[in-house]
């Protein structure tokens, strides 16, 4: 009967999860690396926040002060009329079509802010901008300088207004991963904002006011890694070992740029945007903007391939904690490998379409191939890429070696053998519960 039958099985629980001594002396082990290693990068990289940390007005910034007019405003409009009219050069050919016309527009202008809030304005729009599709109801940005005149002559037209349309995409990318990665997407967003704040509290002024620019770019990009990495990955040995390969890969990075840099002559002069800045300050190192530049642009590709493969070390490591260590190191290489294949082609891809443009330009002229790739415009961005993309395979084998060393240094012989020895206990302790469990239902049933 089914009241004789024993009920032991009906009621069996799991025993509560217990901490192995041996995983706890691995953790141990792997602080004291991880603090070995964090204090002197941590210790060094305030103390050169501290010493470069800009402060008051440099060069530059009090010749643009003196460039642009005392009191001049940025205000907003909103176009309400359209005027448009021909500006073109007397006598210019003008084709059948209308191609070779110069219409230019005079729109008025309904003031959201400043002096004149709510009050309308008259302005010319030049050719190019009323060719760029001019309407009613278009949010532009004008300069207003200061004065107590007639407002129509106080404004120009200053750019487009687009604020709102890139709130709404930041908003969507903020929304977007945050509802995919929740939680470690929420504290990469903030990673990035801390970035920001680096970017343009320390660095850009840093580089303005006259410090040397490798430093710059060296401290702040590893004041980004330390918060960035441990914000969005957690405080973990393997975080460490992404930061020291990450770490690893800026410092080749450097040293790469620089002899790229000077055996290709990069001397910063090529670009429109380095010319204007030699004009407002003409101390300042350009050479060492394109050095500085080239560290900025290894930090994210370098993160994303040091954090996947030290993760790969950690998750081999736990599925078989006995592997080898050239064995453990072989097959996260394997991993390693194919990573590099594609984030080879994502950096120069990624170059190649922001210098679209040019490369545009240089197809109009019909120039020879090598000539494009060599010109003192386009080298530039061959040297960042080349130079990036080094950085990046170098760092793979690194991070992975520290990896392995870390994981097999934070535990020894006698801890794996505890462990194996723990996890077949369970096994057997598991299958022992799973059989009495199919047992008992087969006697339930019979019975």
């Amino acid at each position: 009967m089914l009241g004789d039958m024993p009920h032991s099985h009906t009621h069996t629980t799991d025993p509560a999860p217990t901490v192995d001594p041996a995983e706890k002396a691995q953790q141990r082990r792997a602080l004291k690396l991880m603090a070995a290693v964090l204090i002197p990068v941590a210790l060094a990289t305030v103390i050169g926040l501290v010493l470069l940390w800009p402060s008051g007005t440099s060069d530059a910034e009090r010749a643009a002060a003196e460039y642009f007019p005392e009191g001049t405003l940025y205000p907003t409009g909103v176009i309400v009329a359209i005027e448009p009219y021909d500006c073109g050069v007397p006598g210019a050919e003008v084709g059948p079509s209308g191609e070779g016309a110069q219409i230019c527009a005079t729109v008025t202008v309904t003031v959201e802010d400043g002096p004149e809030a709510t009050e309308n304005v008259r302005l010319d729009l030049p050719p190019d901008v009323y060719g760029a599709g001019i309407d009613t109801g278009v949010r532009i940005v004008m300069s207003r300088v200061a004065g107590n005149g007639d407002p129509d002559e106080l404004y120009t037209f200053n750019d487009f207004a687009r604020g709102f349309p890139i709130a709404i995409l930041a908003l969507a990318f903020v929304i977007v991963v945050i509802a995919v990665a929740r939680w470690r997407g929420l504290a990469s967003v903030l990673g990035l904002a801390f970035a920001f704040i680096i970017l343009l509290e320390f660095m850009l002024p840093g580089l303005l006011a006259g410090s040397s620019p490798v430093m710059i770019g060296l401290v702040g990009s590893s004041a980004i890694m330390l918060v960035v990495l441990y914000l969005a990955h957690g405080f973990s040995a393997r975080t460490t070992t992404a930061l020291i390969g990450t770490l690893f890969g800026l410092g080749m990075v450097t040293a790469l740029g620089a002899i790229g840099q000077s055996a290709a002559r990069v001397t910063g002069l090529a670009t429109e945007e380095n010319f204007v800045l030699q004009g407002f300050d003409a101390e300042l190192d350009l050479s060492g903007l394109v050095l500085c530049g080239i560290i900025v642009a290894g930090l994210g590709v370098l993160n994303d391939v040091t954090i996947t493969q030290a993760s790969a070390v950690w998750e081999l490591h736990q599925i078989s904690p006995d592997l080898p260590a050239r064995t453990l190191f072989a097959s996260a290489m394997r991993i390693g490998r194919d990573h590099i294949a594609s984030t080879v082609y994502t950096i120069v891809f990624a170059y190649a379409g922001a210098s679209l443009p040019l490369l545009l330009l240089f197809e109009v002229y019909q120039r020879p191939a090598l000539d494009v790739v060599t010109s003192g415009i386009l080298a530039e961005e061959v040297v960042r890429t080349l130079v990036g993309a080094v950085g990046l395979i170098l760092a793979v084998p690194v991070t992975t070696a520290i990896g392995v060393a870390i994981v097999k240094a934070s535990s020894n012989p006698s801890d794996l053998d505890v462990i194996a020895a723990t996890r077949r206990e369970k096994g057997s302790e598991t299958a022992t519960r799973s059989r009495s469990r199919s047992g008992g239902t087969g006697q339930q049933g019979r019975g």
